[in-house]
């Protein structure tokens, strides 16, 4: 099979969602792709239909998405579809997650952009300011004896840790290449997502996707029919998402052993706290794969809110500093000139 070209993430989910909706109109898996084909561009055409024949002869989809350099969590949707059937109803709400976390990000970045932008104006008004403007007033002020006023303080004080300011981010960075070098690409898959969730911030949201996909995907290989055990054992044979497959293997030698999924699922600290109450309540009221689907949406859905408090807080407080800076230079200029006229 030939290696395609990159697949943006935006492509890659309406190809899933198109898939998706086409399935639960009745179509065949490959006469749905290959009904796909005719509404992708040139390129793309020849990518996939170099495929549909493997389709027809049973070759997991989910392996032909890996050839073509889909994102792992989509493939993984794709992986345990293929096991409970729900082929549609997984393409559809696997492209409209990835999708809205697309979108989430793409808002990131334009909000971050224009206050970055006047932040990287501001230090570099600053550095002028603070190098060839206030050099002169301070010339003026031992000549005349007078004294500094606050905010011209402030920015030579500024000005003194700029340096460290500057080097700051490069040493944290310095810091993270030797750690992941060293030790953290060393870890196995299950330690490197403790470690993950164990970080400020971030470690909250990853623990969040972490439990919404184990929720979303467990649930499903459920109500196709699988036993607890038999969806673990799906779990250790995904080869390609190492997480999954130690999660799956170490989940499953816990339950052979007399443990409960309950008592398991309380052990890792990458899933939410309530995770294991989800799952004996619905042990208790025989609706477990259910009680997991609505937990995994809740998940997401709280994701989702996270990350628009994010995006509200973090404008304000870029353009508060960058409004803080500005005003500071402001006046470290303005005020000088008054000085000086008293002075005279």
């Amino acid at each position: 099979m030939m290696k395609s070209r990159k697949w943006t993430l935006a492509e890659q989910t309406a190809f899933l969602k198109k898939t998706g909706e086409l399935l639960e109109r009745g179509y065949p898996l490959s006469e749905a792709i290959h009904s796909m084909t005719f509404q992708m561009k040139k390129g793309r055409r020849g990518e996939i239909a170099g495929f549909i024949d493997d389709l027809r002869e049973g070759y997991p989809f989910y392996k032909i998405l890996e050839r073509l350099g889909f994102n792992k969590i989509l493939i993984g949707y794709v992986y345990y579809a293929e096991r409970h059937g729900s082929l549609a109803l997984a393409f559809r709400e696997a492209s409209a997650m990835m999708l809205k976390r697309h979108e989430d990000l793409q808002r990131l970045k334009k909000i971050s952009f224009y206050p970055l932008f006047l932040m990287a104006l501001t230090l570099f008004m600053f550095i002028f300011v603070e190098k060839f403007l206030l050099p002169g007033y301070a010339t003026l002020y031992q000549t005349m004896n007078l004294t500094p006023n606050l905010f011209m303080k402030m920015i030579w004080f500024a000005g003194e840790f700029m340096p460290l300011f500057f080097a700051l981010p490069s040493l944290c960075s310095a810091a993270f290449a030797v750690f992941y070098f060293a030790k953290y690409r060393f870890y196995a898959p299950l330690k490197k997502r403790e470690f993950l969730v164990s970080l400020p911030v971030a470690g909250g949201m990853i623990r969040l996707l972490t439990t919404h996909y184990f929720a979303t995907q467990f649930g499903y290989l459920l109500s196709g029919g699988l036993s607890v055990l038999e969806a673990l054992q799906l779990f250790a044979e995904h080869k390609q998402g190492s997480f999954d497959s130690e999660l799956g293997k170490e989940m499953g030698r816990a339950l052979i052993k007399g443990e409960t999924l309950a008592e398991i699922a309380a052990k890792y600290s990458f899933f939410e706290n309530n995770l294991p109450v989800i799952i004996r309540h619905g042990e208790e009221n025989g609706k477990l794969p259910q009680e997991l689907d609505f937990y995994g949406k809740h998940c997401l859905k709280v994701f989702e809110e996270k990350v628009e408090g994010l995006i509200k807080k973090l404008q304000p407080v870029l353009y508060s500093l960058i409004g803080f800076l500005v005003i500071s230079m402001y006046l470290a200029i303005l005020l000088p000139m008054f000085q000086l006229l008293n002075g005279i």
